[in-house]
């Protein structure tokens, strides 16, 4: 799965995080200072923040592209050089753009939270009358969110074209690579659609899965410090009182909270979604010798073999039902969990709207990082059941036993019997 598009999939991860710390770690050693060497110094510390799209081509966001690409370029030549792979341009490069359109969309995020203040204080001060504007205030600020909006719509349409690219390439990868162990691997139940179907799934989710963790990672980092700030104007929460750093805490106890409940109601899934496929393939595979051969497919096997698939969608139906209570039930309150928390500092007049709104969406973005598996439990479900699949291709290759449910499908195959003429695993 990974040794077809990475070279020494091991070793190559290992080091690309080592790299990664260690470019983050100068970067804010001050690395970030060194742009001044080149013409891109930092803000001064008492510069007012930029506001709008022009935030994206400012000095230190140049420096940051600049020092990104650089770190890039180095760790691929060393790769190319130690382990050349035909597919490296595609595993590291491309991997390197979608991690940085990754960030990018996620000081797009931020961005947006620096516009809230200004837009909705504005806002609060018409309504109130305490602030004398004409309709270009406000469109004027409409149309800053505008600018942010198209440059954050371009690179998402051009991030997801890019991306379809980079997934059929590692879907490209592992169908050259299992099919030059066809002969090996055929005998496996359900090999053609391992090979013609789960191939393309494991890359996608991969690439799902990888980038919103990546998110979650930058995202934290990013609206961390924004959250701290925010807390020295809520010094306390509801029936607690006084504590320090309160909105940091309370995120961290709501994350914890939600992932606790989600994981707990959804740990039966992983195994229905990979017996679901066991008993789909069964199926299918019946239909496809009944094409060529008048006695497969009949009427009782084929009754028998779509009884397995009902049944266990059913099962599939039952548990998603209080899987899907407890997780959206959470999602619901996760959206007004922050303003339960503000409720004593709005009620102390503390706040303006331009901070209600500030605080909620940092606050909202930190809870959301947290809640990683929270927002991917469902394609980790899948995941897993892919991987399971697809990983009796890697045993059979490398000369491993097999899982023990491929053993009994093959076992079974060897021996002439249908699947209805053994109970079933």
């Amino acid at each position: 799965m990974f040794v077809s598009f990475f070279p020494q999939p091991k070793l190559f991860f290992t080091s690309a995080a080592v790299w990664s710390a260690v470019m983050v770690a100068v970067w804010f050693l001050g690395g970030d200072q060194l742009g001044a060497l080149v013409g891109l110094p930092l803000p001064e510390v008492d510069a007012a923040p930029i506001i709008g799209v022009s935030v994206f081509w400012s000095p230190p966001f140049l420096w940051f592209y600049i020092y990104f690409t650089l770190g890039v370029l180095l760790f691929y030549a060393f790769w190319h050089w130690y382990s050349p792979h035909p597919w490296d341009r595609w595993s590291i490069l491309g991997s390197s753009l979608i991690l940085f359109t990754t960030y990018f969309q996620v000081q797009v995020s931020v961005a947006i939270n620096a516009w809230y203040g200004p837009f909705w204080d504005l806002i609060q001060g018409i309504v109130s009358k305490s602030v004398k504007a004409i309709e270009y205030d406000v469109y004027a600020q409409l149309i800053t969110f505008l600018g942010i909006a198209l440059v954050a719509v371009t690179v998402y349409v051009l991030t997801n074209f890019f991306v379809s690219h980079w997934v059929f390439r590692w879907r490209t990868a592992m169908n050259d690579y299992y099919m030059s162990y066809w002969p090996r691997v055929r005998s496996i139940e359900g090999a053609s659609q391992r090979v013609q179907e789960d191939t393309m799934r494991f890359s996608k989710i991969m690439e799902d899965l990888g980038t919103s963790f990546i998110d979650s990672i930058m995202t934290l980092i990013a609206f961390m410090p924004i959250l701290l700030a925010y807390s020295k104007h809520i010094t306390a929460l509801p029936f607690i009182g006084q504590v320090p750093q309160p909105l940091v805490l309370a995120a961290i106890f709501w994350a914890i909270f939600g992932t606790v409940c989600i994981a707990t109601a959804g740990i039966k899934l992983p195994g229905l979604q990979f017996r679901n496929q066991r008993v789909e393939a069964a199926y299918r595979k019946e239909l496809v010798y009944g094409e060529d051969d008048q006695s497969r497919a009949q009427p009782p096997t084929v009754s028998e073999l779509f009884g397995n698939v009902r049944q266990n969608y059913f099962r599939l139906y039952f548990h998603y039902v209080y899987f899907n209570v407890v997780r959206y039930l959470y999602l619901q309150l996760n959206t007004i969990f922050p303003l339960f928390l503000m409720t004593p500092s709005l009620i102390a007049g503390t706040l303006t709207l331009g901070l209600v709104n500030q605080v909620s969406s940092a606050f909202s973005q930190v809870t959301s990082s947290f809640q990683y598996l929270v927002n991917s439990w469902s394609t980790i479900v899948e995941l897993l059941s892919v991987h399971k699949r697809l990983r009796a291709f890697e045993a059979t290759i490398k000369g491993e036993p097999l899982p023990e449910i491929d053993q009994h499908y093959l076992e079974r195959e060897q021996t002439g019997l249908r699947p209805e003429d053994q109970p079933a695993s």
